[in-house]
């Protein structure tokens, strides 16, 4: 048994209750028509929630700040809504892989205590290598929010530093780990500006014209939100908010406090190609990033169903843009816009004023520089290891895989933490180690890792998919979790293995630039009876749930960038998950016991 952490002292027994699974948004949009019988239902469910929160609290060392307290939530039934403090998310126990012990909350002692957050996609809003246009065809092309993501990123490490430990372990945060798609189009200033956010310091969220905004949303067009314009927009006309200057609040100076925890980067694929899809090799868009045009799509038809087929099917674009006449106005040129490498990527982590509350490189290292080798692993806590993963293809496309020299690396980083493990046959294999606690991270899901293309820099090596690395993880008793992001979704996947002691869970989380905007604390427990737990809790950024449209505050802007965000035609209801995939405890049999 690991001895390490935090002995939970003893206290009363709380019963466990199950409760049903209903979403705050199939409550509040419940269909009209009806109303006697929704009151009724609604009586019910906020019957069932109360108790269950009330449980969750009984539990838990504390609630504040987090989703288990309240969580942003729709005020009225339609149309254009502002948001509120509602009801929390209560704890749900999941036993898919290992039943839960009725005194575990005695005897629980803290392991680690682990923060995610994941897709904050810095943007560069104003970036003229950006096809808004192809909103019909992609609904992540425009946002409507995008002007102010440095803002609620910045409360987004407020909360982090506010809250400081975790809510069911107590233990002070070990490390927050950013689990890709930290940039959003492969931009230098982006990265400067998520660094930024990350370590502490000044901010000015604007590039090219420092007087003038020369994204989309001022040019007029019906399809964007036009904040400052009288423009019966398409946004405007499901209720968004005509807001004076906003334009010049967004591009104000503002200043993050930096995160007061040990952070660790790992890459996503917009970290590593042109909006996440094409690869950084493809140079014929180069000039379009520190250029003065700004392109809007081409004059032939035929050469848009092609772009549009591209986009669609994730695949590099076929055509020279140089070649084919298209649309196109100017725009102030900035060389902070370049495109960086892979390499550069993590040369930045690297630079002087970087390392804010440390480790130098945050995870990367001068021999990763040296070599490009992506990915690291990295003490937690005594005896809980970290393993950073890069599941992006250098070839391009949305989707992930990884090499076989990173497959190979994998086996051997876990086989040197792990005394007992399993060969391919399923025959237990025994050596002298000291066993240690895996946790994985890595952007894309097990589910995404499904990109077989050749990576360029190394077009002989074969590309590994999820299910053979599953299968591999599997032959390692003591991984607990794989922690990812990619698919902006709050989910929650048990992994049985052949046995009990073989199996892990899947934590996906939602993005930070679509709502619901959130990131999650997991704290690892050993309960000192045969099981572990892994409580997964949800919080959202510092920033207020509704702020007036003329506050010029970093954190008025951030409850902005969460309304909008709510509002927007294109949000996806499904990425706010289940019950089952918010805050959990879920339950694992020690390998170790």
């Amino acid at each position: 048994m690991v001895a390490s952490g935090l002995l939970r002292p003893a206290r009363a027994l709380t019963k466990v209750s199950t409760v049903a699974q209903v979403t705050r948004r199939s409550l509040l949009l419940a269909c009209t028509g009806g109303l006697a019988l929704i009151a009724l239902g609604g009586e019910a469910t906020a019957v069932a929630t109360d108790r269950a929160l009330a449980t969750t609290a009984s539990r838990a060392l504390s609630t504040k700040g987090t989703t288990l307290e309240h969580a942003a939530t729709p005020s009225g039934m339609s149309g254009y809504r502002r948001l509120a403090a509602g009801p929390g998310f209560p704890l749900e126990v999941r036993q898919d892989l290992a039943e839960a012990g009725a005194r575990r909350d005695d005897t629980r002692e803290a392991l680690a205590s682990i923060v995610q957050i994941t897709d904050l996609h810095i943007m560069d809003a104003q970036s003229p290598m950006r096809f808004e246009y192809l909103i019909d065809v992609d609904p992540i092309a425009f946002r409507p929010h995008e002007a102010l993501g440095t803002h609620a990123a910045a409360q987004l490490v407020a909360r982090i530093n506010r809250l400081g430990e975790g809510p069911f372990s107590g233990r002070p945060f070990d490390c927050v780990v950013s689990t890709g798609d930290n940039t959003d189009n492969n931009e230098t200033v982006e990265l400067d500006w998520f660094l930024t956010v990350m370590n502490g310091g000044a901010i000015t969220p604007s590039t090219g014209d420092a007087t003038v905004w020369e994204g989309v949303q001022s040019g007029g067009g019906a399809a964007y939100y036009n904040p400052e314009l009288d423009l019966p927009d398409h946004y405007k006309r499901v209720g968004f908010p005509q807001i004076e200057r906003y334009f010049a609040r967004a591009t104000r100076t503002h200043h993050s406090a930096g995160l007061r925890t040990p952070w660790y980067c790992v890459f996503g694929n917009h970290d590593d190609s042109i909006s996440g899809i094409m690869p950084a090799s493809y140079t014929a868009l180069d000039e379009l990033y520190t250029g003065d045009v700004k392109f809007t799509g081409f004059e032939s038809h035929k050469a848009n169903l092609e772009l549009t087929a591209a986009f669609r099917s994730g695949r590099p674009v076929p055509l020279d843009f140089n070649a084919i006449p298209s649309k196109r106005w100017r725009v102030t040129p900035d060389e902070r816009r370049v495109p960086f490498t892979p390499t550069e990527f993590m040369a930045a982590h690297l630079t002087e004023g970087a390392t804010g509350p440390g480790p130098v490189g945050h995870g990367f290292d001068t021999d990763s520089v040296a070599t490009g080798r992506s990915y690291y692993s990295f003490q937690i806590a005594p005896g809980v290891t970290g393993i950073a993963l890069d599941s992006t293809n250098r070839a391009g496309f949305v989707r992930g895989s990884l090499g076989t020299a990173q497959l190979r690396w994998l086996e051997e980083t876990l086989k040197a933490g792990t005394s007992t493990y399993f060969d391919a046959a399923g025959n237990a294999v025994k050596h002298i180690v000291n066993d240690t606690y895996f946790v994985l991270f890595s952007h894309h899901t097990t589910r995404t890792m499904d990109n077989a293309q050749p990576d360029p820099a190394a077009p002989h090596e074969t590309r590994h998919l999820g299910p053979e690395i599953v299968g591999l993880v599997q032959r390692y008793p003591t991984v607990l979790a794989w922690v990812n992001g990619h698919t902006h979704s709050n989910a929650i996947t048990p992994h049985p293995g052949p046995t009990r002691e073989r199996s892990f869970w899947e934590i996906n989380t939602a993005s930070h630039i679509e709502f619901p905007q959130q990131a999650r604390i997991i704290d690892v427990c050993d309960n000192r009876d045969g099981t572990l737990s892994l409580f997964t809790t949800l919080i959202e950024s510092a920033a207020p749930y509704q702020a007036s449209y003329s506050d010029d505050s970093q954190s008025a802007l951030g409850s902005l960038y969460r309304e909008f965000s709510f509002n927007d035609p294109n949000y996806v209801a499904s990425h706010d998950g289940t019950a089952l995939d918010r805050n959990t405890e879920l339950m694992l049999a020690n390998p170790l016991y």
